[in-house]
């Protein structure tokens, strides 16, 4: 039986928490905090990263890298979700398929980004001699291109294949943004094949690339093993481990709403999920691969000393 739309444009309803009204004037200032220190951090970061010489290796270039993709990875969705938090929740047809189309980009772009992250750590600790040979500028912007080019190959497949569905019987999005999966569920049609399309991409773009994230650590750790200083053996543990943390937060957070069944607990689930891979995991990233970060310190004293301000 085939479905006719007439209304295929019309609005989309993100539902969001409109059930607890009381959590989503809650979330709207937690959310508003989160992201305007993820921006005003993320900016300083790009300023520091560009501007101090010390900063121009390729740890520091991915880095920035990833602080400009949180930037605008936070902006495609965060700004929508404030709106539907404290007021209207409509959002227009035109509206969702750009956020959906942004969005989806900037999430598989991430997903391939931390894994050059951690082959470059994994380069500079297990081989730090030949680190710059093999790290060098062609290489590190290929990697960069592979990583945006990825995830915008992977949103222009996924993208109009879940806006070709129909959306007749309602438009109420049972989510805080439009991403894949509310989107299907939303549809009156037969998603099968359109679960299939996500799932296959969601496997390679986040099993996959943990895999190969979980295996860099390994190596690295047994590299550390054989430090002698008990001192420095503990902090670049303790570097490492927050890394990961970050790493499989974000990747678990995101497999959960990509990939586990769908049924009303999972949905309810998936908001806060997606919640804080988009809010909070950005501010987690700016938190413990910069700001942690020595030299990434340093730079940041010696550009306030430019700026006058005091130390």
């Amino acid at each position: 039986m085939i479905t006719v739309c007439n209304d295929s444009h019309s609005d989309f309803i993100l539902l969001g928490f409109s059930e607890k009204p009381y959590l989503e004037k809650i979330l709207f200032w937690v959310v508003l905090i989160f992201y305007y220190l993820t921006i005003a951090g993320n900016i300083v970061i790009i300023l520091v990263s560009s501007k101090d010489p010390k900063l121009h290796i390729p740890m520091y270039f991915f880095l920035c890298k990833l602080s400009l993709l949180d930037l605008c990875f936070t902006s495609s969705c965060v700004p929508q979700m404030l709106v539907n938090f404290w007021g209207p929740k409509t959002i227009s047809y035109i509206g969702c398929a750009i956020q959906l189309y942004v969005f989806l980009w900037l999430g598989a772009t991430e997903c391939v980004l931390l894994v050059v992250l951690a082959v470059d750590h994994y380069v500079a600790v297990c081989h730090p001699l030949q680190y710059t040979v093999i790290m060098d500028p062609k290489l590190c912007l290929q990697l960069a291109i592979l990583a945006w080019g990825a995830g915008l190959v992977q949103s222009l497949v996924q993208s109009p294949a879940t806006l070709q569905l129909p959306f007749c019987s309602h438009r109420r999005v049972d989510d805080i943004v439009c991403e894949v999966p509310a989107l299907i569920q939303t549809s009156s049609a037969d998603t099968t094949y359109n679960e299939i399309q996500m799932s296959i991409p969601s496997i390679i773009l986040l099993v996959v690339p943990l895999v190969i994230i979980l295996s860099s650590y390994v190596a690295v750790a047994k590299a550390l093993l054989r430090i002698k200083s008990a001192a420095e053996q503990k902090k670049a543990f303790s570097t490492c481990i927050s890394h990961l943390l970050v790493v499989s937060l974000f990747y678990g957070m995101v497999t959960a709403v990509y990939l586990q069944p769908k049924n009303r607990y999972s949905q309810e689930q998936g908001k806060f999920f997606t919640l804080f891979y988009t809010v909070a995991t950005p501010s987690l990233n700016l938190l413990i691969y910069t700001l942690r970060n020595k030299e990434v310190k340093g730079a940041l004293i010696r550009l306030g000393r430019r700026m006058g301000f005091p130390e």
